[in-house]
């Protein structure tokens, strides 16, 4: 017997006896109280609950809001499992009987079912603790959405304070017909960095347009001159997302504001790519307050938000293997890199391997209605991640927990 083969069927001999309906009472429940960044206080005293009952040594209040469980279990190398827990301020419009009761908060990108998932592989990995050695750390990290959540437990000496990891895995939900286990070796997931942008101009009445050195029109041709900056600066053959996200200028009708403010946001996979990016903004930004005469220069701020994820490829390779031996070869298949960003790789020491896959969940009936052609045509018409309408399948709460648990095991003497 292979030892991906071994470590298959010990999962599903772990798992055999997780029970469905108590997962999806978990899961349910931490989706009817869905907690913003850095507030997910009872998710994370639930999360911290489940891994004291199972035997872990538990710390809360890393990186504020963080948890941390560590199961100590003979010689052997030291895994460490991540799940993410904040939830979004999406309005909910699913309409599930199990929907969230806190107005305009919901778990529109499935972190409730990350930490279900981490519940359910680190009860089911410590009931069967005579069955591997090693050391087991869970991790549940606070603020993925805002981008601090990982630093913050770092800072707090998350890296210091437990044991150092051989191995650091995590997984993701993700749109597309439920039952399939996306992995992609190197490159996953793209680097992603807010900007802040100021223009000053100089207000007064908008009956005198004259006197004043107006900031929203100044503002306007930035955000068209940007544009630009991906069709006409970039070479095809790479993928650059740029995106202003927000625009805000004036108090009221008639007066022409002293300044405009925009919030930009960019996503690379190259960092010589993202260097000449924000090269450009600044030169546009510049240029366009030059060209309209504002008296003080522009503000451009950059906040590094998220690193590249880039894949131990041995690692991703070997799990994926485990991962086809439990669900069927063709349930494993290689997504390619996205524009989607993360903050998990912060959890991973240096030069220490770690793993990110994906979990798709979208519903059958979903997804057969949805109009396309291709895979990429029917994930852009289905609800996706940050979608009010998000709405993972239950059917894949079981697997999830498979997944991750199948990936320790593959590292766990």
């Amino acid at each position: 017997m292979s030892e991906t083969t071994a470590v298959a069927r010990l999962t599903q001999e772990i798992t055999a006896g997780l029970k469905p309906a108590a997962l999806e009472g978990f899961y349910q429940d931490l989706h009817r109280h869905p907690e913003l960044a850095f507030q997910e206080h009872r998710t994370a005293a639930k999360l911290a609950a489940r891994l004291r009952a199972a035997g872990y040594d538990v710390t809360e209040g890393v990186g504020r809001t963080g948890v941390v469980g560590v199961l100590a279990n003979g010689d052997g190398p030291t895994v460490w499992l991540r799940g993410d827990m904040d939830a979004l301020p999406v309005q909910e419009a699913t309409g599930l009987e199990y929907a969230s009761t806190v107005d305009g908060v919901m778990h529109a990108c499935g972190h409730d079912l990350h930490v279900t998932w981490l519940v359910g592989a680190a009860g089911a990995l410590a009931a069967a603790r005579g069955t591997w050695s090693g050391t087991l750390v869970v991790v549940g990290q606070p603020a993925e959405e805002s981008g601090g959540g990982a630093s913050a437990m770092v800072t707090d000496g998350v890296h210091t304070r437990f044991p150092r990891p051989d191995v650091v895995l995590g997984q993701h939900v993700t749109p597309g017909l439920a039952g399939f286990y996306p992995h992609t070796p190197g490159l996953t997931m793209s680097a992603s960095d807010d900007l802040d942008v100021v223009v000053h101009g100089v207000g007064g009445h908008g009956s005198r347009p004259e006197s004043t050195t107006d900031p929203v029109v100044t503002a306007a041709y930035i955000v068209t001159r940007l544009q630009t900056v991906v069709s006409r600066e970039v070479a095809a053959a790479h993928s650059v997302v740029l995106t202003v996200g927000q625009f805000h200028a004036g108090t009221k009708h008639n007066i022409i504001p002293a300044e405009a403010r925009l919030s930009l946001n960019l996503r690379t996979q190259d960092a010589r790519v993202r260097d000449r990016v924000l090269e450009s903004v600044r030169r546009i930004v510049e240029g366009e307050c030059r060209t309209a005469g504002c008296q003080a220069p522009p503000e451009v701020t950059v906040r590094p938000g998220y690193p590249n994820t880039v894949n131990d490829s041995v690692l991703d390779g070997e799990i994926a293997a485990v991962h086809r031996e439990l669900f069927g070869q063709p349930t494993v298949f290689d997504f390619g890199p996205a524009m989607g960003s993360e903050d998990f790789s912060l959890l991973a020491p240096k030069n220490v391997p770690y793993d990110f896959w994906y979990v798709t969940s979208t519903p059958p009936a979903v997804w057969e209605a949805a109009p396309g052609a291709d895979l990429a045509e029917k994930i852009g018409n289905v609800p996706g991640n940050h979608s009010p309408l998000f709405a993972p399948d239950l059917s894949v709460l079981l697997p999830g927990v498979r997944t991750l648990a199948s990936a320790a095991l593959s590292r766990l003497g």
